[in-house]
């Protein structure tokens, strides 16, 4: 081996040791992750032209047993480079609500990618589309080695790249004049996973995010002087380069992306929570909206704690975004979230606690726990949706959402109604590209999980739940769990076998819809006919009138009339259906007009169940699931019967209900609201 090159490896293998184990400013004696993948980035921002430059080192580890031949890399900018791409084609070109300006389009492009030895495979390079064949895309490509890289092996490129940011934001990055929120914007290699011998490399599609492996992140962002900046990490220092310009130098560890934003109008606020430091970056005209923000974060990182452990990291800061950049806004990177406001919002509205409490959840079931949102996607979004609607309501009472007008709203109704409203188009668990629609990709990612896991909380008892949610957490952190692993937890944890449940909620669409089909209640007569004729005699004789129960009438003086009349008895029947194809068990409470109320358990499983009862009282209801445990019933409405309604009040509550209704529908604020319920799409 030539000299000059044996002097090559060894700076090499000083400089991997460096990097991994002696980080900059160490966050952690010891690594919480595998730290698989890590990122060294240069890069320097160029404000007219929106244009990236930049040098990126990838120091990748071989923890698996396979030898890997070929790198797969992610280049998700390259989404926005024209109207063909997977993620353009499937969008339409709208994304949350937002189109890119005609010459905003954005792209990415590698410029060299070479071994620390000098030798260029740039040439190598082959774009691919693993997902739909589409050669349009160029989301994805794939790096044949010269030497394959063996169990235990490190590999180290040295990538040069230039990007544009789309403009406005589009699709959680780009920029907005002076503003710039900078997200999924360098090439950044696939996850290989080991117990299939292949890279997960998933194109970017319209309703898909992101999964990736643990790293150590060094990133030097330049930018004009006046500039503030925010990003994943701390800052370890910032330099004054003399040109107009400063280099502001982010090191984060354990995290698995990096994301940035910088403008000269951010304003300033901090606060804390448990020793952890939060920063909010507001807008100027947002600005008297900044305690808010300081005050969600702090509830957020509160009840998360409380309920799931820890947050190990030392800082989080909250971006708010610029008005016209709502693209970027309702969005989350480690240690790094984003917002979403309008000026004047009322305190009665809560999109600001809603979405700051929503995306901060990401830094627990998006990064703590690192699954595979390509092809899993509930798990991050479901889980944390059911997380988000626990802490609104315990932070803010009844009509966590909306409490406005005498409306009160909690977000476990938002997400109820958003599930019933698709509830049968697929699957929970489908790749996110595979859903038959946006609004199917939304339900069972958001909403439908989040039902589900109230009914299961229900099911089993909130002390069972909260043990099974942090025994997940514990056993899982840092690493990627899978639907199987989470299942595996709460059967585990519970000391029940809960796959009937799970099978059901997440393999299939089966809808679960139990129905209170007819009641009725008739008062009971004696037995008649030729068996049951009474015999009479001269005493007894009476006028040839009989009662319904058949005895002989006792009037002026004939018969018994010492005799009493026994009560009333009375036949009750309640027919209970099984609508949906989902089987569950359920609680029936039937009540008669004496206060007497009966509980009847059914397992649920066969299509119908008849209940009958002889008392002497008369049937007034019966009620499936009374509590209103089971949050999956898609139709409350057909839960109880009534013999005799008073249809008065029904029609008064119902008439209240419609003004209302129309009046929230047609405000500003419910538009901000239903952006903000789904920021995440």
């Amino acid at each position: 081996m030539p000299k000059t090159r044996m002097l090559c490896y060894i700076a090499l293998w000083l400089f991997c040791l460096s990097f991994e184990a002696h980080p900059q400013q160490a966050i952690f004696p010891e690594p919480l992750s595998p730290r698989i993948a890590n990122y060294d980035i240069d890069v320097r921002l160029e404000v007219k032209s929106r244009i990236l430059r930049a040098k990126e080192v990838l120091i990748w580890h071989n923890k698996s047993t396979d030898v890997i031949a070929e790198m797969q890399f992610h280049l998700y900018l390259n989404a926005f480079r024209n109207t063909r791409s997977t993620f353009m084609k499937e969008s339409g070109g709208t994304s949350r609500g937002n189109k890119i300006d005609k010459d905003g389009f954005g792209f990415i492009e590698v410029n060299k990618i070479a071994l620390p030895s000098g030798e260029d495979l740039t040439a190598r390079m082959e774009f691919i589309q693993p997902d739909d064949g589409n050669i349009d895309d160029r989301t994805v490509f794939r790096l044949p080695l010269s030497k394959p890289i063996k169990p235990g092996e490190t590999i180290s490129l040295n990538i040069d790249f230039t990007a544009k940011l789309p403009q406005p934001p589009f699709a959680r990055t780009g920029a907005k004049e002076e503003y710039f929120f900078v997200g999924q914007w360098f090439p950044k290699v696939g996850v290989w996973e080991d117990e299939k011998n292949s890279w997960n490399c998933h194109q970017f599609h319209a309703n898909s995010e992101f999964y990736a492996d643990y790293g150590v992140y060094n990133v030097r962002m330049t930018v004009p002087a006046e500039n503030i900046v925010g990003a994943t990490g701390l800052e370890q220092n910032v330099t004054d380069n003399g040109d107009g310009t400063k280099t502001h130098f982010y090191h984060a560890e354990d995290v698995h992306d990096f994301a940035w934003t910088t403008t000269p109008e951010f304003k300033e606020f901090f606060t804390e929570q448990n020793g952890v430091k939060i920063r909010v970056l507001m807008q100027p005209d947002h600005a008297g909206q900044a305690e808010r923000h300081l005050a969600a974060a702090r509830v957020a990182m509160e009840y998360h704690e409380k309920w799931y452990g820890d947050y190990p990291f030392p800082n989080l800061t909250v971006v708010d975004p610029r008005r016209g950049a709502g693209g970027s806004g309702g969005m989350e990177y480690p240690t790094l979230i984003t917002a979403g406001t309008a000026y004047g919002l009322p305190d009665g509205l809560r999109v600001v606690e809603l979405i700051i409490i929503h995306e901060f959840g990401h830094n627990f079931w998006y990064h703590l726990l690192a699954s595979n949102e390509f092809e899993e996607s509930w798990m991050d979004e479901g889980i944390n949706s059911y997380t988000e609607s626990r802490i609104m309501h315990a932070a803010y009472g009844e009509g966590s959402a909306i409490n406005l007008f005498g409306i009160k709203l909690d977000d476990q109704q938002f997400q109820r109604i958003s599930y019933i409203s698709n509830a049968d188009f697929d699957p929970t668990i489908r790749k996110a590209w595979e859903y038959y629609n946006g609004n199917s990709y939304g339900a069972n990612s958001y909403s439908k999980p989040a039902t589900l896991l109230f009914t299961l909380e229900n099911y089993l008892g909130t002390e069972t739940m909260l043990k099974c949610m942090q025994e997940y957490v514990r056993r899982w952190r840092f690493k990627h769990p899978t639907s199987k692993d989470f299942i595996q937890v709460f059967n585990e944890t519970s000391g029940q076998n809960l796959d009937w449940f799970f099978d059901q909620a997440l393999n299939s669409r089966a809808t679960l819809d139990y129905s209170v089909a007819s009641i009725s209640s008739k008062e009971l007569t004696s037995p008649r006919g030729f068996d049951f004729t009474m015999k009479t005699t001269d005493s007894t004789a009476t006028d040839g009138k009989q009662d319904d129960d058949g005895r002989a009438d006792s009037v002026n003086g004939r018969g018994d009339s010492t005799k009493k009349k026994e009560p009333k008895q009375y036949e009750s029947k309640v027919n209970i259906r099984r609508l949906g194809e989902f089987v569950f068990p359920v609680e029936v409470l039937v009540k008669f007009d004496n206060g007497e109320e009966v509980r009847e358990h059914w397992d649920g499983r066969e299509l119908w169940k008849k209940f009958t009862y002889q008392k002497p009282a008369k049937l007034v209801s019966a009620t499936i699931d009374p509590d209103k445990r089971i949050w999956l019933d898609v139709n409350m409405s057909n839960n109880s019967k009534t013999l005799e309604a008073n249809m008065l009040g029904v029609n008064k509550l119902s008439a209240r209900w419609m003004f209302w209704m129309q009046f929230l529908l047609d405000s500003p604020e419910w538009a901000l609201l239903s952006r903000g319920l789904n920021f995440s799409f």
